[in-house]
């Protein structure tokens, strides 16, 4: 039987929008809601908060106390550091990575990806390489083996920031798969780095949120199909804005050297 992990990275230094983990959604913090909705995952065997050593994040921790979470901290910047310790830890045989920000994600999209990942032979599979999901549904899931590779061989910061690049950059040398949705909407945002996505998803969650059950992505699209106009809010934002600045500079360091 395989240990399935869902590793939750999650900082409280957002420098677009600090503190956003705890902000307040239909009286719930936005990291409780995260945790919330991919428990209802049917593969996930494991939990794990997994945030930094620094001072700013000791109230993480302590909302894992309080809820009962485990939680793992290490490096600030070095994310791919504190993952691969993080997943050592706690015996991970297959890691499903979840950023705190998206209080949108769907256990039945993180379901099809573990799924695809345990039926074949698989290192690491996604929907974002070639996105068709929106923003703030990507999801990621990999084993310990591929993980433990990139945190002996990953050199670059970006790298080492952002997780998993150096394996699906790899493909030569890790079997990846990356799944479709049945239309592209890859254009919707439904993350959480502005004041105008946080608008954005309180009104999408006054409208389906209930405390007994979770609203799915169908029904999302169900509810913007009669109400196109919410989606222009956060239009304006790019996707993977953090990565393609990393990438960026360091190309740019390059060029100086």
């Amino acid at each position: 039987m395989k240990n399935i992990v869902a590793i939750i990275q999650a900082r409280t230094s957002s420098t677009r929008l600090p503190g956003k983990v705890f902000l307040k959604l239909k009286g719930k913090l936005l990291i409780w809601h995260v945790f919330n909705r991919i428990s209802y995952s049917k593969y996930i065997n494991e939990f794990v908060l997994c945030t930094s050593t620094d001072k700013s994040d000791d109230e993480l921790e302590n909302f894992a106390k309080i809820s009962g979470i485990k939680c793992f901290r290490g490096s600030l910047n070095n994310v791919l550091e504190r993952f691969y310790f993080a997943a050592k830890k706690y015996q991970a045989d297959i890691i499903v990575r979840v950023t705190a920000d998206d209080p949108f994600k769907d256990p039945k999209v993180v379901d099809k990806a573990i799924k695809i990942l345990m039926e074949n032979d698989f290192d690491y599979v996604s929907n974002t390489i070639k996105p068709t999901y929106p923003e703030g549904l990507d999801i990621e899931v990999f084993t310990f083996e591929a993980l433990e590779m990139a945190y002996k061989e990953a050199k670059l910061h970006s790298e080492k920031e952002h997780v998993t690049p150096y394996i699906w950059k790899n493909d030569k040398t890790f079997n990846i798969c990356n799944f479709v949705n049945k239309n592209n909407i890859s254009n919707l945002r439904f993350t959480l780095d502005y004041e105008e996505d946080f608008k954005l998803t309180e009104i999408i969650y006054d409208e389906l949120y209930r405390d007994w059950n979770i609203f799915y992505l169908e029904d999302i699209l169900n509810f913007l199909s009669k109400n196109p106009e919410i989606t222009k809010i956060n239009s304006k934002f790019i996707r993977n804005e953090g990565y393609i600045k990393n990438i960026k500079e360091e190309t740019k360091n390059d060029k100086s050297m």
